[in-house]
This record gives structure tokens, C-alpha cells and sequence, in this order.
């Protein structure tokens, strides 16, 4: 029986409106849910990627993977093999810092998880740090003991490790010249 798991895809689409709505509706149409959405341009100003992690079973991962292909806008779709990709999020934890004592407490916990302090106000410290899901748990777990205040986390963005990339085998190579102008 197959077991589920978490699972990352890598999706290159077009660059415009209503795409996103119309990759999460197939999601929500199947009735999964997803675990962690992160959408940016890539190097060609009209492609986006989008990197979707969704806890399913191996047949239900293959299924979503041929109706994402399907989609108008979808160019390519990509599997992501966990022990071959880089994963990393962002995340923004806003910290109570109402003594001295406890801001130096706190700088010295962001230094040694390698966070960066991105803002300082006499009551608060806002930290950022990009790291796998470990990291961000950790630290996430420590400042807990403090008062957090507010934390956001972007979801999960990947590559794959090495040469491999999206654009390997898939119907854009041939088709779309990235990077390069054609005159």
C-alpha cells in the first residue's frame, strides 16, 4: 500500500494574472491540501515558479503531476527528488525585547542560528533567517520561551542539486530561447 509523504513539486507557468488561482483550484478540485506554496519570476520576465509541497502517495503525486501538465499555462512540471534538491524558507519572527538583558539574550541566539536582525525598535527585535525546516523549527522553538510577537514563514522554494533542472526534458527546450535575444 502506498504510504504518504511529502512531496515537491517545481512547476514553470506563464507570468500572469490568474495563473496561480488556476494551479491551486486544481488542488483544491482533487481535495489536497497544500503544505507550502512559494511563487517568484525566474531569469525570463514572462515565466514564473511556482514550488508546491503536498503530503499524498506515490500514484496521487503522478496524477497531479499529468493534470498539472495539462493546465493551459503550465509549461513544464518537475518532480523533485528530496535527496537530491536544496529546500529552504524564509522566515520573520518580530520578538518582545522589553529589557536590555533579554535583546542580548536574543542577538546572541540569532548569531548563533546566523539570523539576521533586520530591524530594532527599543521594544522589539525582528529577525530573518533562511534555513531548511530543522533550522527554522529550532529557532522557532527557542524564541517560543519569549514573546513572539508575530512570525511569517514563505513556504518552501527548491532546486535540484548539480546540473539537473526544470527545463531538462520537457516541452519548453527548443521551444523558448531564456536569457537570449534572437534577432
Amino acid at each position: 500500500m502506498n504510504e504518504q509523504k511529502l512531496y515537491t513539486l517545481a512547476v514553470l507557468v506563464d507570468n500572469e494574472a490568474g495563473v496561480l488561482s488556476q494551479v491551486s483550484r486544481m488542488f483544491s478540485r482533487k481535495g489536497y491540501n497544500i503544505e507550502s506554496l512559494a511563487v517568484g519570476a525566474t531569469s525570463d520576465p514572462e515565466t514564473s515558479r511556482i514550488t508546491i509541497e503536498v503530503f499524498c502517495t506515490e500514484d496521487q503525486i503522478t496524477l497531479l503531476s499529468y493534470q498539472l501538465q495539462k493546465l493551459y499555462p503550465v509549461h513544464s512540471v518537475k518532480l523533485l527528488d528530496q535527496t537530491n534538491s536544496i529546500r529552504r524558507e524564509l522566515v520573520m519572527i518580530k520578538v518582545s525585547t522589553p529589557t536590555s538583558a533579554i535583546r542580548n539574550e536574543i542577538i546572541q541566539i540569532s548569531n548563533i542560528f546566523r539570523a539576521n536582525i533586520i530591524d530594532v525598535s527599543i521594544a522589539t527585535l525582528t529577525i530573518a533567517m533562511i534555513g531548511d525546516e530543522s533550522k527554522i523549527t529550532g529557532i522557532e522553538k527557542i524564541l517560543k520561551e519569549f514573546e513572539i510577537i508575530e512570525l511569517v514563514r514563505t513556504g518552501y522554494v527548491a532546486l535540484e542539486r548539480g546540473l539537473q533542472s526544470i527545463y531538462e526534458d520537457t516541452k519548453e527546450k527548443g521551444e523558448f530561447n531564456y536569457g537570449k535575444n534572437v534577432l
